[in-house]
């Protein structure tokens, strides 16, 4: 019995002195710079002990769904005006729980090369979700093409539209497949770093741009509540904060043009 017993606590000592099991979670994002961006730090992440999978969603939906219902642990494709909507509507119990980077957004135009050439009735394609649309409705309005409701902000849509001078027509588009239409329209909403993954037209030729110092529109990782102190997602931010390797993916991403994005943790 003292054999029997003195093996099972030399067993239990050997047990205790194994390296302990790494974690393990999983991270939605989109494709692209931020898909390209988490795959990477999750590679890192792996160096240090933590298995990260990565799962990618072709629309800005699923995401938050997924994240929801527990399929996923982490998501990172929304900025902050996006996730307030989307708990204002939808009921999740979200938390942000680190920021990444800064995406410009533009006007594109593969037809004309300046607003004056846009014709009578011409045709827009713009993102089809309420912060989006209303981000881009801001820009139309920036660069004199429409004026909007006063005070409707990044919230504003179609109806607060007061005055088109050049009757433009509008297409409601899900917000990664601007690009696939950007050809078929006198102008699009663009976002830089689905651009430059499309290969589609240079990234860099928009005809304006939205302010870059705006934080509020920072992508963020984002948890439910209840795991915003978990450690395993606060490591694995901390590894895509910190990597060179990220960085220089995100600067390919954005055709490594400091205008079209910023790295907002840097500055917060």
């Amino acid at each position: 019995m003292k054999k029997l017993l003195f093996v099972a606590v030399a067993a239990l000592a050997a047990l205790t002195a194994l390296p302990a099991a790494a974690g393990k979670i999983k991270v939605g994002t989109v494709p692209g710079g931020y898909g390209d961006s988490i795959a990477a730090a999750a590679e890192e992440a792996k160096a240090q002990g933590l298995e990260v999978e990565v799962v990618e969603f072709t629309d800005w939906t699923t995401p938050n769904v997924a994240l929801q219902s527990g399929d996923i642990d982490l998501n990172y494709f929304q900025h902050r005006p996006f996730l307030n909507k989307a708990i204002e509507q939808r009921g999740y119990d979200f938390a942000d729980v680190g920021v990444g980077a800064l995406a410009n957004v533009g006007l594109y135009s593969l037809k004309h090369k300046s607003f004056a050439d846009i014709p009578e009735d011409g045709t827009v394609a713009i993102a089809n979700d309420p912060v989006n649309q209303g981000r881009g409705l801001l820009l139309l309005q920036k660069a004199g093409l429409v004026k909007l409701k006063e005070g409707v902000g990044y919230l504003g849509s179609l109806d607060d539209i007061v005055e088109n001078r050049k009757n433009l027509r509008f297409t409601e588009v899900e917000g990664p497949q601007l690009v696939r239409v950007t050809g078929d329209v006198d102008l699009a909403l663009g976002y830089p770093h689905f651009i430059v993954a499309s290969k589609s037209f240079d990234a860099r030729s928009g005809l304006i741009y939205s302010g870059i110092e705006d934080k509020q529109f920072a992508i963020l990782f984002v948890a439910k509540k209840d795991r915003v102190a978990d450690p395993d997602l606060a490591r694995f931010v901390k590894v895509y904060q910190n990597s060179p390797k990220v960085k220089a993916i995100l600067a390919k991403a954005f055709a490594d043009d400091p205008k079209l994005y910023a790295l907002a943790w840097l500055d917060d």
